[in-house]
């Protein structure tokens, strides 16, 4: 294994009712910022229970945050922080709103001239404010990482950064909120947490077969689960296993000292931001396309996988990929994502606009060999 450093302080705060503890688990003379999406906490019943349980607390709202949210909205909710002296921020939400509320915890305090360069350049942010989540949707594993994804339209970029001091000091996970999320959200909640693991998994041959065993547990569970789940909507253990599998997927535990890929997710990225299809989508479409692209790269853990989780049979190398890429998508169908790039929108010129974004910057992958004429392959490849 490659030397190593893992640090993890989040404090996870899982079950029924335990948004009542909310309370206890902020600062009583904290100033606090509540950031929410598009309104869907109204319905579910959460914002009055954040509400009763923040009574003591002084709270200023921000909502309005999209599903890929966009730097131009939270720089509004930066410019309420400096002016109100926030100094505590809460997403109530789904990956996004807390992705969001990442950034505005470090473009607030930042002393640059534009803090869109702390995602696309790397700017360094020295400090960041305190935040906290309570997580409605099981899919980005945001809840328990220091990670998030920020679009910009105008530019039509959206681009991934990570800084040290944007791990929640707490997340609350009360599985019953979940239950009256459209099938839509939730299978493409499933596939993101796939390819999540996938993404840590599926590089080339590395000697790390406790990091395989853990990403194949996963995956084994949940492929489990993910039927269930669409059967039996209101089913409480279902919706727990599946959010703890997508927390898991994503809270770095399954790439310590391993090899990373990311090139799925930074494809998918770009198509999202030229169409505006959903992420989970994108990932099931890009996904079986790369496998295939980078059948000679991969083949060996594609082999793997296919055995261990598929239950493919020993046979002539090639089949046994093209055997576990097709298992692979008819899990995707069977929870409702049948992906298609005429369904999706990616014309020709989509291709060579996303192509060319990627292009501009390093080359993808754990061999960092997916660049601008790769992604035009691979996005030919797709379905």
């Amino acid at each position: 294994m490659n030397n190593f450093v893992y640090r993890n302080p989040v404090e996870i705060v899982f079950g029924k009712g335990q948004i009542e503890k909310l309370g206890q688990l902020i600062p009583k003379d904290a100033k606090v910022l509540l950031t929410y999406g598009g309104g869907s906490i109204f319905t579910n019943g959460v914002y009055d229970q954040v509400k009763s349980a923040l009574a003591a607390h002084q709270v200023t709202e921000f909502g309005g945050i999209e599903p890929n949210p966009q730097y131009s909205t939270l720089m509004k909710a930066v410019e309420i922080v400096r002016r109100e002296g926030i100094n505590f921020l809460l997403a109530v939400g789904g990956g996004s709103t807390l992705d969001g509320t990442k950034f505005i915890s470090v473009a607030a305090p930042y002393e640059g001239a534009d803090p869109w360069d702390i995602v696309e350049a790397g700017a360094k942010a020295e400090k960041a404010i305190p935040l906290g989540s309570v997580i409605t949707l099981p899919a980005t594993g945001s809840e328990m990482n220091n990670l998030a994804v920020i679009s910009r339209k105008e530019q039509d970029k959206k681009l991934p950064f990570s800084h040290p001091d944007v791990f929640p000091k707490f997340s609350i996970i009360d599985p019953t909120v979940t239950f009256s999320l459209p099938q839509r959200q939730v299978a493409n909640g499933i596939v993101d947490t796939f390819v999540h693991v996938m993404e840590q998994y599926m590089t080339r041959p590395f000697d790390a077969p406790l990091q395989d065993r853990q990403a194949e547990a996963l995956i084994l569970a949940l492929v489990d689960e993910a039927p269930k789940v669409i059967a039996e909507p209101e089913n409480y253990n279902v919706r727990a296993n599946l959010f703890w599998m997508a927390t898991w997927a994503l809270n770095g535990w399954l790439n310590v000292g391993t090899l990373q890929c990311w090139a799925t997710h930074m494809i998918g990225h770009e198509l999202t931001a030229q169409t505006g299809t959903d992420h989970g989508r994108t990932l099931a479409l890009v996904l079986p396309a790369l496998w295939n692209h980078q059948r000679k790269e991969k083949g060996e853990k594609i082999v793997q996988f296919g055995k261990r989780v598929w239950g493919i049979p020993d046979g002539p190398t090639d089949k046994m990929i093209d055997d576990t890429i097709a298992a692979t998508k008819r899990f995707f169908e069977s929870v409702g994502i049948r992906a298609s790039r005429a369904e999706y929108g990616v014309t020709e010129e989509v291709i060579q606009a996303v192509a060319k974004m990627i292009g501009s910057r390093q080359p993808l992958g754990d061999r960092a060999n997916i660049g601008e004429k790769e992604v035009v392959e691979i996005l030919h490849l797709c379905d």
